[in-house]
C-alpha cells in the first residue's frame, strides 16, 4: 500500500500558500485612478467646505482647495514614481492608487471633522484633519516600508512628501487661524510622523522576526521579493532566496524517443515538479524544455506530468536549465526498438491505467476522470515499475493525466485502485503480441489562449501510434489540469475522427499559477476558454500527426542530473506556514499597536 500523507499534506501547504497570493488584488487603470482621485479632491474634499461655510465665496475657495490638492497629488506621485523611488513596482499607476486609498482614508476624518464642526466649532474640523494626515502617514509607511526596493531613506521621503504637502495647502486655506493655533499644528506636524514611524517599525518588526524563526530569512524581504514577482514578474529575487532555503537532490529523467529517418517525436519526463507558480521555480520546465529539445532534435515532443508533487519543484531558473541542458545532451543515444504492442486501458473502480509498450519500455498513464486526478506520490511509481520488471519492462515510464478537476478533491483515497488497474494492464499487455509500429507527431500553439486562461506557451502537442490496424494518438495540453468532463468529450470527438483510442494528458504546468484572482488563482483547461475551439485544435493537431505517421524505432533512457537545487517539502510547508503565521500575528498585533498609536495622536491634538 502507497502512503500518501506526506505528498497531501505538501500539496495542501502549497495550495494554502497559492490562495494568499492569489487574493491579491488587482488595481483599476491609471486613467480612472485619476479621475476617482479628480472625484475626491475636487467633489468630496473641496466641496465639503461648503457645508461649513455655506456661501458663494466659500464654494469657490472649496473648489480651488479641491483642485490645487489633485494638482499637488498627481505632481507628487509623478515625481516619487519617477524621481524618488525609481522602484519597479511603483510605477505611476501604482502611487496614484497609493494616494486614493489614503484619500478615502483622509475624507473620513475630512468628513468627520466637519460634522464635529458643525456641533463644536471649526477647531474640530482641523484637528480632525490633522488627525487623518496622522493616519495616512501610517498607511503609507506601512506599505511603503513592507513593499518597496528602494533606500530607506527614499521610502520614508516618499511616505512623507505627499501628506507634507496637502497639509499645507490645508494650512494655507487655514490662514485664518491664530498664530497660537497654527503654531500647535506645525509641532503636531514635527512630532505625528515620530509616533507614527515607531508604531510601524515594531509593527513590521514583530512579522520580520517571525520569517527569521521560520526559514532564517526577515519576513519584510522575503514579501518584497513576492510582491516583486506579483507586480512586475521578477523572478530572481524571490528565486535567490529559493536558492538559499532549498536541499540539493539528484534529479532523474526519463525519455522515450521515437525516429523515422530522423528524429520523430520524444516523451520526456523528468522528475520535477512544474511548480510553485507563475515563473518561479520549475513553473516554466515543461515550455521551456519542449521549446529547447525542439531546437536542437527539430521534432515534436511533449511533457507529462510524472509520479510525484510539490516536494521537487526547482528552486530557479538556472537549476531549470541545468536540467534542460543534461537531457539534450543525453538525447543523443540510438533508438533500436522496432516492435510495438496495441494501446490497452484497464479499470478498477473509478481508476484508470492506459498502457503501451515500445520494445522492452513500458508508457503507462493514470486518471481518475471525470472525479479529481490531482498529484501522485512518487510510491505509486514505483511500485508499477518495480512490477514491470517482473514482465522484463526494464523501462517503465509513468504519468500522470492529471486531466480532471472538480471541488473534491479525493485523490489519494484511490492509490490502491490506481495500483490494481496498473498492475492488471501491465499483465494484459505484456501478454499481447508486439508488431512494428509507425509514429506520427504534430504542435498547434493557440494564439488566443493565453496563460491567464489556462494555456501554456508549451500549447497542444500530439504524437500518433499505429499498429497494425489500431491507431492511438496521445495528446498532452501545457496547461494545469482540465475541468471534469472535458476528457470525455474531447475522447469523444478524437475516436469519432479515425482513432481507435486515445488518452489526454496536461503537463501541470504552474505558469498559468498565480494570474489570476479567485480561489485557485489560476483556471483549469476549458473553465473559460473557448471548448469548441479547443477541442478543433486538439482535432486537427491529432490529424496532422496521423498524416505523418512513418515507421519508427524507439528508445527508452534514463538519467539523474545531479546537485539540483529544489525547493524540498520541508521548505515549501515552512514557507505556507509562515504566510498563515505572518497574517495571524499582523492580526493579533495591528489593533493593539495602531490603537495606542490613534491615541497617542489624539492625546497630542488635544494637548495643543
Amino acid at each position: 500500500m502507497v502512503d500518501s500523507s506526506s505528498n497531501n499534506s505538501l500539496n495542501n501547504s502549497l495550495d494554502g500558500a497559492l490562495k494568499h497570493y492569489s487574493s491579491m488584488f488587482f488595481l483599476p487603470s491609471c486613467k480612472r485612478l485619476i479621475l476617482f482621485l479628480a472625484v475626491i479632491c475636487i467633489c468630496l474634499t473641496g466641496v465639503s467646505t461648503y457645508v461649513l461655510f455655506p456661501t458663494t465665496p466659500s464654494l469657490i475657495r472649496g473648489l480651488f482647495l479641491g483642485i490645487t490638492l489633485f494638482a499637488i497629488t498627481l505632481i507628487t506621485d509623478i515625481v516619487m514614481s519617477k524621481i524618488v523611488l525609481k522602484d519597479p513596482i511603483y510605477i505611476l499607476r501604482r502611487t496614484v492608487a497609493l494616494s486614493f486609498f489614503c484619500w478615502i482614508f483622509w475624507l473620513f476624518f475630512l468628513i468627520l471633522g466637519v460634522v464635529f464642526g458643525l456641533s463644536f466649532g471649526t477647531l474640530w474640523w482641523f484637528k480632525l484633519s490633522l488627525l487623518g494626515f496622522g493616519v495616512v502617514l501610517t498607511l503609507r509607511l506601512v506599505v511603503l516600508l513592507a513593499t518597496s526596493s528602494a533606500s530607506h531613506v527614499r521610502q520614508i521621503l516618499a511616505a512623507l512628501c505627499w501628506p507634507y504637502f496637502c497639509t499645507g495647502v490645508f494650512l494655507v486655506f487655514w490662514s485664518n487661524v491664530s498664530v497660537v493655533v497654527l503654531t500647535s499644528f506645525l509641532l503636531y506636524l514635527v512630532i505625528a510622523p515620530i509616533i507614527a514611524y515607531v508604531a510601524v517599525f515594531i509593527f513590521l518588526k514583530v512579522l520580520d522576526k517571525i520569517g527569521n524563526s521560520l526559514n532564517g530569512i526577515p519576513a519584510l524581504s522575503l514579501f518584497k521579493a513576492f510582491i516583486l514577482n506579483w507586480a512586475v514578474d521578477a523572478n530572481a529575487p524571490l528565486e535567490a532566496y529559493l536558492e538559499k532555503m532549498g536541499e540539493t537532490k539528484d534529479i532523474d529523467v526519463v525519455m522515450i524517443r521515437f525516429d523515422a529517418s530522423k528524429p520523430k517525436a520524444a516523451l520526456i519526463v523528468p522528475f520535477v515538479h512544474p511548480g510553485p507558480f507563475k515563473n518561479i521555480g520549475s513553473s516554466l520546465l515543461p515550455s521551456l524544455l519542449k521549446k529547447h529539445f525542439e531546437e536542437a532534435y527539430e521534432c515534436p515532443i511533449c511533457t507529462p506530468l510524472g509520479i510525484l508533487g510539490h516536494e521537487l519543484d526547482l528552486a530557479s531558473q538556472t537549476q531549470n536549465f541545468k536540467v534542460i541542458t543534461q537531457i539534450i545532451e543525453a538525447a543523443k543515444f540510438e533508438t533500436t526498438e522496432t516492435l510495438a504492442s496495441p494501446f490497452v486501458q484497464v479499470s478498477e473502480g473509478y481508476a484508470t491505467a492506459s498502457c503501451q509498450v515500445f520494445g522492452n519500455t513500458a508508457f503507462l498513464s493514470f486518471t481518475l476522470s471525470p472525479k479529481t486526478t490531482e498529484d501522485l506520490p512518487q510510491e505509486l511509481g514505483q511500485a508499477v515499475q518495480k512490477e514491470a520488471q517482473k514482465y522484463g519492462l526494464n523501462c517503465a515510464i509513468v504519468v500522470n493525466c492529471h486531466n480532471s478537476l472538480t471541488d473534491v478533491i479525493d485523490t489519494f483515497e484511490h492509490l490502491a485502485e490506481f495500483e490494481v488497474a496498473a498492475f492488471k494492464c501491465l499483465q494484459k499487455v505484456a501478454s499481447m503480441p508486439k508488431k512494428v509500429f509507425k509514429v506520427g507527431s504534430s504542435t498547434i500553439y493557440p494564439e488566443e489562449f493565453t496563460l491567464k486562461e489556462g494555456m501554456g506557451t508549451g500549447g497542444i502537442t500530439a504524437i500518433t501510434v499505429q499498429v497494425e490496424d489500431q491507431k492511438v494518438v496521445y495528446i498532452v495540453i501545457d496547461g494545469n489540469n482540465m475541468i471534469s468532463g472535458l476528457r470525455e468529450k474531447i475522447l469523444s470527438v478524437i475516436n469519432s475522427s479515425g482513432f481507435d483510442a486515445s488518452e489526454i494528458f496536461t503537463t501541470d504546468t504552474h505558469a498559468v499559477s498565480a494570474l489570476v484572482t479567485g480561489r485557485r488563482g489560476y483556471h483549469p483547461i476549458g473553465e473559460v476558454m473557448d471548448q469548441d475551439k479547443l477541442i478543433d485544435y486538439i482535432t486537427d493537431a491529432a490529424k496532422t500527426a496521423a498524416v505523418n505517421l512513418e515507421p519508427a524505432k524507439a528508445g527508452c533512457k534514463h538519467i539523474s542530473v545531479p546537485q539540483v537545487r529544489v525547493i524540498g517539502g520541508s521548505r515549501i510547508t515552512s514557507l505556507s506556514l509562515f504566510v498563515d503565521k505572518a497574517i495571524m500575528r499582523a492580526k493579533q498585533i495591528v489593533v493593539p499597536i495602531f490603537l495606542t498609536e490613534g491615541l497617542l495622536l489624539i492625546l497630542l491634538l488635544t494637548l495643543l
